[in-house]
């Protein structure tokens, strides 16, 4: 049976279960704070590749409206026949 204390409150914890406990929980925190670590070292990580591929897809489309404004100037009744046919199949598709 366990030991119980003198006013009858239940079993005693002995210190070495006390040191065991704690030094569980101490070792719970440190392996908490490396999860941490390593999830926001990874969140870098993954926010860094986000950043460099936002800013080659700014790039393209600014170079792509670029290139359109500047073919509109070119061309400028191929680009207005061009805008009336796809109004028109938009229309066609819409209407339905």
């Amino acid at each position: 049976m366990a030991h119980e204390t003198q006013m009858g409150q239940g079993p005693t914890v002995s210190s070495q279960t006390k040191g065991k406990t704690e030094r569980g929980v101490t070792h719970a925190r440190k392996a908490a704070e490396n999860l941490r670590s390593a999830a926001a070292a990874t969140a870098d990580e993954y926010r860094g590749r986000a950043e460099g591929v936002l800013d080659d897809a700014l790039h393209r489309v600014r170079s792509f409206q670029d290139d359109s404004k500047q073919y509109v100037r070119d061309n400028p009744t191929k680009a207005v026949c061009t805008a009336l046919a796809v109004g028109f199949v938009l229309g066609l598709i819409f209407r339905r």
